[in-house]
Order: structure tokens, then C-alpha cells, then sequence
């Protein structure tokens, strides 16, 4: 079975860290563009950050740059986000997905054709 399972969301305090971790069996991840998404109850979900294939080039939502690192372990078969400085706008359920194989990297959901089942993201003030 094809599946994308995250990990490390939780609560923490404004300005502390998190990191997400994206896991995925039944599918190998270094053919695929990544994305992580964030979404809030009545609104559409957003994008974060993406990296390309080989990670050569990244995305990242304006309000989060300098703040949350996307990265990827091939090895592993795991796509990460480092989620620094955290503030309560960032409460959200996050979600990574994962393009068909060799797909370019996108920004739109629905670019994406695998997805995990989420993982709630609460930043208290």
C-alpha cells in the first residue's frame, strides 16, 4: 500500500520549534517533487514549502521564509520541516504530499496526487 505518514506535530509555545517528518512506503520519494501544506478548519489548504526532485530548488510560503527549512533524506525515503520561531498563525493541520513521479515542483494542490493524513500543529501565545 502506497501511504505517506507524518509525524512531530504537537503543541509548543510561541517562538519554539518543531520538526515535521513525512514517511513513505510503497513509493519510492526521490522521483517525486515534495510539498508541505497547511490547513485551517473553513479554509483551503495552502501551501508551505516544496522541493523539487533532487532538492535543487525549494519554495516557501512568504510568511514563513527564514523561519521553516524544507529538506529531504532520499536514504531514508523521509521529506522534513523544520518549523523554527513558531507563532500562533502557523496553527494548522500540516500535510506533506508527494507529486507523480517526475513531476515538476508546484505549489497547487492539486499537482500533488499522494497525500498523508496530517498532523495537527498548535502554537499557543
Amino acid at each position: 500500500q502506497v501511504q505517506l505518514v507524518e509525524s512531530g506535530g504537537g503543541l509548543v509555545q510561541a517562538g519554539g520549534s518543531l520538526r515535521l517528518s513525512c514517511a513513505a512506503s510503497g513509493r519510492t520519494l526521490s522521483s517525486a517533487a515534495m510539498g508541505w501544506f497547511r490547513q485551517v478548519a473553513g479554509k483551503d489548504r495552502d501551501i508551505v514549502a516544496a522541493m523539487s526532485r533532487r532538492g535543487v530548488s525549494t519554495y516557501y510560503k512568504d510568511s514563513v521564509k527564514g523561519r521553516f527549512t524544507i529538506s529531504r533524506a532520499n536514504d531514508e525515503n523521509t521529506v522534513y520541516l523544520q518549523m523554527n520561531s513558531l507563532k500562533p498563525e502557523d496553527t494548522a493541520v500540516y500535510y506533506c504530499a508527494a507529486t507523480r513521479p517526475f513531476a515538476p515542483m508546484s505549489v497547487w494542490a492539486h499537482e500533488y496526487d499522494l497525500w498523508g493524513q496530517g498532523t495537527q500543529v498548535t502554537v499557543s501565545s
